[in-house]
C-alpha cells in the first residue's frame, strides 16, 4: 500500500501547531501569572494516556473582523474525553494563550459536541474555565454560541454531574455556564467571576473596585455563594475534582460507587453523649458530631465558607455515599436564614438528582427574624428548603440533636415532609416556639398579677419544657420514631439506610414543579 508522506507531514505539522496553542511567548506569559496552560491542566487532571481529543484542527472563519492573520488550530479550547481515577469523563479546557481564550462559534461547536456525547454516554462533564468572554470580532455569532452552550448545560442538569473549575477570568455571559453547572471550584489569586468588570462599573456607577473585591475567590465562596469549593492552587483544585467525582455517580441512572468498608459499622462514640451542652443556649460544633458518626475522615464539606450556620457535604456510612445536611449551632445559633436556606435546598436537590440518601442533623431555633430578612424574601427562600425535601424521593432520615423549634422543625426533613425515619437524642427540644416566648404569650396575665413573677416564670417554664418540648412527648405522639442514645447514632443510621436502600418512591406525573426561586 502506498503512503502519502506529504499529507502525513502536513497533518503532523498541524497537530504540532495545535499543541503549542498561542505560541511559546504566550505560554511563558501564562506561566508568569502562576497559571498552567490548557494542555498542562488536562495532563495534571486526567489519568496518563487517556485523553482523546476532538476538534484539534478546527479554526475560526477567517472573514471575521480583523481575524485573517489570527488563525490557530483548536481555536482556543482543547476538548475531548479521558479518565479520572479510571472514571470516564467529558472535558474541555479553555486556552488563554489563544486570543485570551475568547469564546467563539467554533469553541461552542466543540464544547457542545463533547457535552452531547457525555449526556448520551452517561458520563460527567468537567469544564476548565479561563476566558475573557465572548469574542468581539464574531459579533452576534459568539453570543449565539453561548446560547447553544447554556442549553446544553440545562439539558445535562441532573442527568450527568457537571463541574466547573475557574482557572482565570470568567466574565460577562461566560459566567452563566459555570453558574448552571452543579459545582464551581475557584483558585486563590487567579480566579475571577463577574458580569461587568471594574472599568465598566467605574464608568456606569462611579464605583472603584478591584477584580478581587468584585468577583474574587473569597467574594464568591463566602458572600455570593456562587462557588462551592476554594483551592489554594490548581493542583488542589484538581484534587477537589477527583474527590467530588468519588462521591458522585456517573449519571442519574446509577448509584454512587461504594468503597470497601474500612470503619466498623458497630462503632459507637461515647463522646457524642456529652456533645450537646445541658444549657440549651450554649453553642457546640456540629462538625464534631458529623465526624464521629460517619466513616472516619469521609466528610467532604461543600460551601464551607458560605452560610456557615448550615453544614452540607458528602460522607460515607459503611462505605456507602450519603449526603449530610446539618444546622451549625456554633454560628448564629444554627438559625435558618436566606443564604442557609438556599445552600440547603440546592444540596438536597443535588443529592436527590444523583441518588444519594440524605441524613439531616437538626439543631435549629427557627428562621432568623428581622426586617432585612423579611424584605429580602426569607419566606420565598425558606420555602425552597421545604420544597426540596418534599420533592426528594431518596431515603431521608432526620435526627433532632437539640432544638427543633417552630418552622425549623417542619422544614428540616420532618416526617410530614416524606422523611422515612425521624430520630431524636434525649437532649432534643421540639415545640412550636421556645419556652420564654411561649410563657410570655400563654401566661402574660398570671405573671403580671403574681407576687413573685420570677419564681412563677421558672415554674411554668420548667413545666412547659417537660410537657411540650420533650422528645418523649413527640415520640408519644408518633412525630419521632425513636429516641436514641447519641453514641449509637452511627449504628442506627447504617442499619436504617440498609433497609431503605431498596426504597421505591416517585412524584406525581408533571412537566415540572414550580420551586419558589
Amino acid at each position: 500500500m502506498n503512503s502519502h508522506p506529504t499529507e502525513l507531514t502536513e497533518l503532523r505539522d498541524m497537530r504540532a501547531q495545535a499543541l503549542t496553542g498561542g505560541g511559546q511567548e504566550r505560554i511563558e506569559a501564562q506561566h508568569a501569572k502562576g497559571k498552567l496552560t490548557a494542555r498542562e491542566r488536562l495532563a495534571a487532571l486526567l489519568d496518563e494516556g487517556t485523553f482523546q481529543e476532538i476538534g484539534a484542527l478546527a479554526t475560526h472563519n477567517v472573514n471575521d473582523f480583523d481575524m485573517a492573520d489570527k488563525k490557530y488550530p483548536g481555536d482556543g479550547v482543547v476538548a475531548g474525553f479521558g479518565k479520572i481515577r479510571g472514571r470516564k469523563v467529558a472535558i474541555y479546557a479553555q486556552d488563554f494563550t489563544v486570543l485570551g481564550g475568547s469564546f467563539s462559534e467554533v469553541q461552542s461547536h466543540k464544547i457542545c459536541r463533547v457535552m452531547d456525547v457525555a449526556v448520551d454516554s452517561g458520563i460527567p462533564i468537567i469544564a476548565l474555565i479561563d476566558s475573557g468572554g465572548a469574542r468581539i470580532q464574531e459579533g452576534v455569532r459568539s453570543l449565539a454560541a453561548y446560547g447553544e452552550l447554556f442549553t446544553r448545560n440545562v439539558m445535562a442538569s441532573g442527568v450527568v454531574p457537571q463541574i466547573a473549575v475557574i482557572l482565570g477570568p470568567s466574565a460577562g455571559g461566560a459566567v452563566y455556564s459555570p453558574a448552571l453547572m452543579d459545582f464551581v471550584i475557584m483558585v486563590r489569586k487567579i480566579s475571577h467571576m463577574f458580569i461587568t468588570g471594574p472599568d465598566v462599573i467605574k464608568t456606569v456607577t462611579g464605583e472603584d473596585v478591584t477584580f478581587r473585591d468584585l468577583g474574587g475567590t473569597l467574594v464568591h465562596n463566602a458572600k455570593s455563594g456562587v462557588a462551592h469549593l476554594l483551592a489554594d492552587d490548581e493542583q488542589q483544585a484538581f484534587l477537589q475534582v477527583k474527590q467530588l467525582l468519588s462521591y458522585l455517580p456517573p449519571n442519574n441512572a446509577e448509584d454512587p460507587r461504594r468503597v470497601e468498608p474500612y470503619d466498623d459499622p458497630q462503632r459507637m462514640d461515647d463522646q457524642l453523649n456529652y456533645l450537646a451542652p445541658e444549657d440549651s443556649t450554649q453553642p457546640y460544633d456540629m462538625r464534631q458530631a458529623i465526624d464521629r458518626i460517619v466513616d472516619r475522615d469521609s466528610f467532604f464539606e461543600i460551601q464551607p465558607y458560605y452560610a456557615r450556620n448550615a453544614l452540607v457535604g458528602f460522607c460515607r456510612l459503611d462505605g456507602y455515599v450519603t449526603g449530610i445536611v446539618a444546622n451549625q449551632p456554633n454560628y448564629l445559633a444554627g438559625v435558618l436564614d436566606i443564604d442557609s436556606s438556599d445552600k440547603i435546598a440546592r444540596f438536597v436537590r443535588i443529592c436527590d438528582a444523583y441518588n444519594i440518601p440524605l441524613v439531616t442533623l437538626v439543631d435549629c431555633p427557627g428562621y432568623l427574624p428581622g426586617v432585612t430578612q423579611e424584605h429580602y424574601g426569607i419566606i420565598r427562600h425558606g420555602a425552597k428548603v421545604i420544597y426540596a425535601y418534599c420533592e426528594a424521593t431518596v431515603p431521608k432520615i432526620s435526627i433532632v440533636t437539640r432544638k427543633a423549634i417552630g418552622g425549623a422543625y417542619i422544614a428540616m426533613s420532618s416526617k410530614q415532609m416524606r422523611s422515612d425515619l425521624a430520630f431524636a437524642w434525649p437532649t432534643a427540644q421540639i415545640a412550636v416556639m421556645g419556652p420564654d416566648g411561649a410563657v410570655n404569650i400563654l401566661y402574660r396575665r398570671q405573671l403580671a398579677e403574681a407576687a413573685d413573677p420570677a419564681a412563677l416564670r421558672a415554674e411554668i417554664t420548667a413545666q412547659y419544657q417537660s410537657t411540650f418540648m420533650s422528645p418523649y412527648a413527640a415520640a408519644d405522639m408518633g412525630q419521632i420514631d425513636e429516641v436514641i442514645e447519641p453514641r449509637e447514632t452511627r449504628t442506627r443510621l447504617i442499619a436504617a439506610l440498609d433497609v431503605l436502600r431498596g426504597k421505591v418512591s416517585s412524584n406525581p406525573p408533571k412537566k415540572h414543579g414550580l420551586m419558589p426561586v
